[in-house]
């Protein structure tokens, strides 16, 4: 029988969002807790395994050859006539710069976030919530199949896209189906993929997504495919089309699939509501996923760090309450809210483009020193040569 269990700082969820949580949480000086209901952290691998890299030492990860396959020069957006535009690492936003071994760096994470301190659970999953006059204590858990309980002043539900224990709080979850991509990846070897580049396929080969090829190494890539549900009529949907954009690219007909990873993710606005009495939320759970691009990593990592600190102060203090967590509120959308919501209503507007349109976009771009990688200045380029196109675009500009 297992026993019952205490902590100060209850995580739920060991990938990047929640060992980043407990790291600093730990680091804080807090007794922390993290749950991982698979029996390995990491696997099995559910990403396109690309992210920037200009974010890292904010939060205390050193880089390492143990996760990293390639560091690519910049990103290749292709039209859907494929015309190529260029973008150098530094502008192409948060998917490109590092190509990584997914499971080993959220291994690394877990391992740091055990050096800081923290204990980690494997087999352990949450069940459901304990409360106590409407506040969050701890959870329900089992391990190897026994029920148990967890007390903590302090709870965080870093437990993915599909996240529960939030919902179990009482926190709103509720997500559209047209904020919902579903994706399908292959790992593909004999492939004439470029190791300098992260490559993207926009227009009709992907409705309301993009096709994507992140270079592993010389010969083996990434090559995945988000779909947005609202666009489709089956979950089969995704591997149509895949398997269509590799039959007309000989360079990848001819490649040999070695490894299959599909899931969902969302390209939702952030929660309104991330924290309430006992509990915070954080990572894809919050969805701070950008839903333009799909990633995750940075925005997950980021807010863990400031999630994790105001975790120990509200144990410390003993006042783990919604007011007081709205440290954590007010510290992550400061950061990046503002922009997860314009690119969500970017991404409203590019799910209605047509495949000409998106030509337009991409030509017009040819040659054009952006300094920064966003939808305001994209669209003013757009707007200098084909100002019908950002006709819909003029909140934006």
């Amino acid at each position: 029988m297992v026993e019952n269990l205490t902590t100060d700082v209850l995580v739920i969820g060991a990938g990047p969002a929640g060992s980043m949580t407990a790291k600093w949480a730990a680091k804080s000086g807090a007794r922390v807790l993290l749950l991982e209901k698979r029996q390995e952290v990491g696997s099995p691998v559910r990403c396109g395994e690309g992210m920037s890299k200009d974010w890292l030492k904010e939060v205390g990860i050193v880089p390492s050859s143990r996760w990293i396959n390639v560091e690519v020069e910049g990103a290749r957006i292709f039209s859907p006539s494929e015309q190529v535009l260029e973008i150098n690492e530094k502008h192409a936003g948060n998917e490109v710069g590092y190509v990584v071994e997914r499971d080993a760096f959220d291994k690394q994470l877990a391992i740091d976030a055990a050096n800081a301190g923290a204990e980690l659970m494997l087999k352990t999953a949450a069940t459901g919530v304990l409360k106590e006059n409407g506040k969050v204590v701890g959870v329900k858990a089992k391990r190897f199949g026994e029920p148990f309980e967890i007390r903590a002043p302090v709870t965080i539900a870093a437990d993915g896209f599909e996240s529960q224990v939030g919902r179990w709080a009482g926190i709103p979850t509720n997500i559209a189906m047209k904020d919902m991509d579903s994706c399908l990846q292959y790992r593909m070897t004999n492939v004439d993929c470029d190791v300098r580049y992260c490559d993207f396929y926009l227009g009709s080969v992907a409705p309301g997504g993009y096709v994507w090829i992140f270079p592993k190494a010389e010969g083996l890539a990434n090559v995945g495919i988000g779909v947005q549900l609202s666009q489709i009529h089956d979950m089969a949907a995704a591997r149509t089309y895949l398997d269509a954009w590799i039959a007309k690219h000989p360079g990848y007909s001819k490649g040999k699939t070695i490894d299959v990873v599909g899931g969902g993710v969302s390209i939702s606005p952030p929660l309104k509501q991330t924290a309430g009495d006992g509990i915070m939320v954080v990572g894809d759970a919050a969805r701070m996923i950008d839903p333009l691009t799909g990633g995750g990593i940075a925005n997950g990592c980021i807010a863990g760090k400031i999630c994790g600190e105001v975790a120990a102060q509200a144990a410390a203090a003993k006042t783990p309450t919604r007011e007081f967590f709205q440290a954590y509120e007010k510290g992550w959308r400061a950061r990046f809210e503002e922009k997860l919501y314009r690119n969500w209503l970017a991404k409203e507007k590019l799910c209605t483009l047509s495949d000409a349109t998106f030509d337009k976009v991409v030509d017009a771009l040819q040659g054009v020193k952006l300094q920064k990688l966003s939808v305001h200045n994209i669209l003013k380029a757009v707007h200098e040569k084909y100002p019908d196109v950002t006709r819909e675009f003029e909140s934006f500009l």
